[in-house]
């Protein structure tokens, strides 16, 4: 599934090209995704200009004047910038063409994902309203993860992908932010302390924040607004290495099973 990193790398290649464009069509080949496609879709951003594209959490936000598109990339969803004549694929579901030329192009094997128009403040959408802090932004620090942390007998590790707590920190990056601050994934929340709590945040944003430098990670379909995939995945310091030397220490990599997924540790470098 793409994470924090992954959509907020398709942003990123996407903005330029969709900032002050204009909608002249929605193609809707597919609309049964994880929520139904709005029927009127293109009869409302037709003739719109996209005045932002913003993220929150894993969601996409193109900002219109008359509202917010919701876009969300599901389990293995992507956006392409293709030439608007491009004939579609399989699984190629909707099109947003800009200025009659090129083609915002949604793809999504599961049909997972979604899109969505809401009207008004965006933020008091349904999806988007009891959201917690957006971890590279400075409402998440260590005072924020010790206080979301007291009493909390839930593992750390779980803990970090509870987005009431913090936004897009999922599996992989909280294994390796975990890892970065030595702190075991099993731990009790509860039993960090304030000094825990400041290396775990620090970790966790110089981890996603290396992640989106990277391009993200590819897992199955993942790849960037540009077609290409992330790099990321080949600097994993303990994700999917259960069984292999510790990079650091040379200690096998420990795996786990926590919440129906699967933890990774080193057992000297994060001795609790």
């Amino acid at each position: 599934m793409p994470e924090l990193p992954e959509v907020e790398t398709t942003r990123r290649g996407v903005e330029p090209h969709l900032t002050g464009a204009t909608i002249t069509d929605v193609v809707v080949r597919e609309g049964r995704l994880r929520w139904p496609v709005p029927p009127a879709l293109a009869a409302t951003l037709s003739g719109l200009p996209v005045l932002a594209v913003r993220r929150r959490a894993k969601y996409l936000l193109l900002e219109f004047a008359s509202g917010t598109l919701l876009v969300h990339l599901g389990m293995s969803g992507s956006l392409r910038l293709v030439a608007a004549d491009t004939p579609p694929q399989k699984h190629d579901h909707i099109d947003l063409i800009l200025d009659g030329r090129t083609a915002l192009r949604y793809r999504d094997p599961r049909r997972f994902g979604a899109m969505l128009w809401h009207i008004g403040p965006v933020e008091f959408h349904p999806l988007l309203a009891a959201l917690g802090p957006e971890p590279l932004g400075d409402a998440f620090d260590a005072d924020t993860l010790y206080r979301a942390s007291r009493g909390r007998t839930t593992s750390i590790k779980q803990l970090l992908m509870d987005n009431h707590v913090v936004v897009g920190v999922g599996n992989i990056y909280a294994n390796e932010s975990l890892f970065q601050a030595g702190i075991r994934p099993g731990r009790a929340a509860r039993r960090l302390t304030h000094a825990d709590c400041e290396r775990l945040a620090a970790a966790i944003k110089s981890i996603l924040a290396r992640a989106i430098e990277a391009g993200g990670s590819t897992l199955r379909d993942f790849v960037g607004a540009s077609g290409k995939p992330g790099y990321f995945q080949q600097t994993y310091a303990v994700y999917g290495r259960a069984e292999e030397p510790c990079h650091t220490c040379g200690s096998l990599i420990r795996q786990i099973r926590q919440g129906q997924r699967s933890s990774y540790y080193c057992p000297h470098c994060q001795p609790w």
